[in-house]
Order: C-alpha cells, then sequence, then structure tokens
C-alpha cells in the first residue's frame, strides 16, 4: 500500500504527543465563540483589537463588495489590481511612515516575496533561531547562505556579519516573537546593519496595530527610521481581516513588484477586503483605548499567575506563554482547560524548542476583566488538581 509510511508517520506524531487537530468555528471569531454546538471563552486568537468580528468592517467589506464585485480575478500586474488596492496600498504607507507600500496575500507570501527578490546564491542572510517559519523557508527557497544566530544574542550576530564577504546581507528577524512574546531589540539590530551595510527584514505580524501609539508597530514604538529597513506586518491580526503589506523605499518595492515571485504569480486579495481594511485602519488610529485596555489585561495576567509552578515568559505584548514542559502535559492541561468552558491551545515542537510545550495565551481588546480572572482561577484549579 502506497501510503503505509504515510500511516506509520502518522502514528508516531500522535505517540509523541505531537498530532495536531483542528476545531471546527461555528460563529464568528470573538473572544467567545461557538465550537461543536458548546460555547466556549477563547484565548486563542490573533485578534488582538477584537476588530476581526466589529460590524464596522463587515459593512465595509459589503460596500466592497457592492462596487468590485467578489474576487479580484487576476493578479495584480494583469488586471487585478482594483481602486481599493491602490488605496490601500497609499494609506499603509502613510501609516507606517514608510514611502510605499505593496499588498500581498498572506505574511508567509511577503516573506517569501522580500527573500528571494532580494538575495541568492552570493548573498547571505542572519536569522534570529526563533524567527517565524516563513522567514526560514524564504531563506532557504533564496539559496543564499544561511547564518542563524541564537535569540537575541547580538554579539553572535556581529561576528557573522563582520566574517561574511557576501555579496548582499540581509538580517531578518521577527519584530514580535509569535510563541514567546518579546520584541527584538531593533535600534540595536539596526546599528549592526549600518556598521555591516546589511538590510535589517522586520517581520512585525504580532506588532502592527498593537506597538506604538497609533498602533504604527514596532518602527512607531521604537521611534526609528531608516533606508535599510524592509518592514512587513500582516492584516489578518490586530487589523481583523486579511492579508500582508511590505513597505520601504520606492525603489525596493518597485523591485519587489517586478521580483517577487509570490507577489506576481497569484490572484490579487478580493478588493471588498482592501476596502474593509481602510476602514480597518482609520479604527486602529482613531480608538486608542483597545490598547490601553490591552496593556492593562497583559498587566493583570503577568500578577494573577505569578504564584503558578508554570512559568509565564517575560513579554510585554499581548502573546503570553506559560511554559508546561512536556508535550503531553501541555496537552491535558489545555483539555482541562477546554473542559472548563476556556480555548487556550498546547503549542509543541516543532513550533517551540523541545521541552518548552507551552499553553500560548493571546489576549484582546475584545476581554474584559473578569475573563482574565476566570482564566486565572481555572489555571490555579487545574495546577492544584494535576
Amino acid at each position: 500500500m502506497p501510503f503505509t509510511g504515510l500511516v506509520t508517520e502518522l502514528a508516531t506524531l500522535e505517540a509523541r504527543g505531537l498530532k495536531r487537530h483542528r476545531r471546527v468555528l461555528e460563529s464568528p471569531q470573538g473572544t467567545r465563540v461557538v465550537v461543536d454546538g458548546r460555547q466556549f471563552l477563547t484565548f486563542c486568537s490573533n485578534d488582538y483589537l477584537g476588530l476581526a468580528g466589529d460590524a464596522r468592517l463587515a459593512a465595509a467589506a459589503g460596500e466592497g463588495a457592492a462596487r468590485y464585485g467578489v474576487g479580484a480575478g487576476a493578479s495584480h500586474l494583469i488586471l487585478g489590481h482594483a481602486t481599493a488596492h491602490h488605496a490601500l496600498e497609499a494609506a499603509l504607507a502613510q501609516f507606517v511612515s514608510l514611502p510605499r507600500a505593496l499588498l500581498f496575500s498572506t505574511g508567509y507570501m511577503a516573506n517569501l516575496g522580500i527573500v528571494t527578490a532580494l538575495a541568492g546564491r552570493e548573498d547571505a542572510v542572519f536569522a534570529d533561531k526563533l524567527n517565524h517559519a516563513s522567514l526560514n523557508d524564504a531563506v532557504l527557497l533564496s539559496r543564499a547562505a544561511f547564518k542563524r544566530y541564537a535569540h537575541g544574542d547580538l554579539a553572535a550576530l556581529e561576528k557573522l556579519l563582520a566574517a561574511s564577504a557576501a555579496r548582499r546581507k540581509l538580517v531578518v528577524t521577527d519584530a514580535v516573537f509569535s510563541m514567546d512574546g518579546d520584541i527584538a531589540p531593533v535600534p540595536a539590530l539596526l546599528r549592526l546593519c549600518e556598521r555591516y551595510d546589511a538590510w535589517l527584514v522586520l517581520d512585525d505580524a504580532h506588532g502592527f496595530g498593537v506597538l506604538g501609539a497609533t498602533g504604527a508597530g514596532v518602527l512607531q514604538h521604537y521611534g526609528i527610521a531608516s533606508e535599510r529597513i524592509v518592514y512587513m506586518a500582516t492584516l489578518g491580526k490586530a487589523a481583523g481581516v486579511f492579508g500582508a503589506f511590505v513597505a520601504g523605499e520606492s525603489d525596493l518595492i518597485e523591485m519587489l513588484v517586478q521580483r517577487a515571485r509570490p507577489y506576481i504569480y497569484t490572484t490579487a486579495m478580493p478588493p471588498l477586503l482592501a476596502h474593509a481594511l481602510l476602514a480597518s485602519l482609520e479604527i486602529i488610529a482613531a480608538e486608542t483605548w483597545r490598547r490601553e485596555l490591552l496593556a492593562q489585561l497583559i498587566a493583570r495576567l503577568k500578577r494573577d499567575v505569578a504564584g503558578l509552578r508554570w512559568r509565564l515568559l517575560p513579554s510585554d505584548t499581548a502573546i503570553q506563554p506559560l511554559v508546561i514542559g512536556a508535550n503531553d502535559e501541555a496537552v491535558r492541561v489545555s483539555e482541562q482547560l477546554a473542559r472548563r468552558g476556556l480555548l487556550v491551545p498546547a503549542i509543541r515542537p516543532p513550533t517551540v524548542p523541545p521541552g518548552s510545550a507551552r499553553l500560548r495565551i493571546s489576549l484582546s481588546a475584545a476581554h474584559r476583566e473578569q475573563d482574565v480572572a476566570q482564566l486565572v482561577e481555572a489555571l490555579l484549579e487545574v495546577e492544584k488538581n494535576s
């Protein structure tokens, strides 16, 4: 039988506590959802500002559908680049204070497009070991020399940069690390890029909309700007809709238009979503209370779980990882919480290093103080009974 090997591999995943299972969502995304006919309080999503189910965005999507139809019908370079796409790119560039922006369908595609367009066999890419899989895959596809450094180890990065004779150098990093929640030391990384003539590619998927006074992301958070920066952010997390964009100098963006294969060879995102995202940007900038409330919820969670035997990693973002350790225990704790009506995902290798399986607690501005209190109470119960 041709699938015998696959059956064995799947059984091995199951035995090691690494097999993943999907839940079927029966309601709009939010902090309270219906799954398998049951209502749950969730700490699962990347909907950091609580906009995924916002009625104003749904109305804007409806307006977009009435104006543009449902599908784009073609790639951007053929006849799929609608007025809504063009307006959104201009609005995004202005929002993050960079000269130009380019839309992609997903952050994964954007990262593949950036790295493969800018780096090749004669080049080198320097990457934090905790980077998102999309950045790692992008480097492998580029065929550039792949140099990885220990998480946040700037001294190790500098040694690698100093020893490199590559034609072009790219330093690529998550801005907010998706499984640890910490923020990259972007100013220090930029100084190294300036010293060793390298580009700095920032994946701000989990910072855009959340960091900075108006939610413009990690660059606003640190108050920095540079022609060396290639900035990527996604639009399906804090922005509540779908897609991604890359922003930077005009010549950089033009090179991506000409060379980024995931941009060139795929149908454009539905323009109705671009229309909805224009409304999302206005909400993100105007409703500062969302970021303020999120900060309060983060502080409360960190304070209230301090007595648990499980360790909360140091993070000031909406991603709050509670390290359990063993794969089976992380799954068991997640299941115990689900029985109490709370969904918190167990994250296991290879997404995180072996021995660091964890609950990835994601907070949202749509959560309430009592939601965090309910989560903490449930964690204390599970710990006591385990």
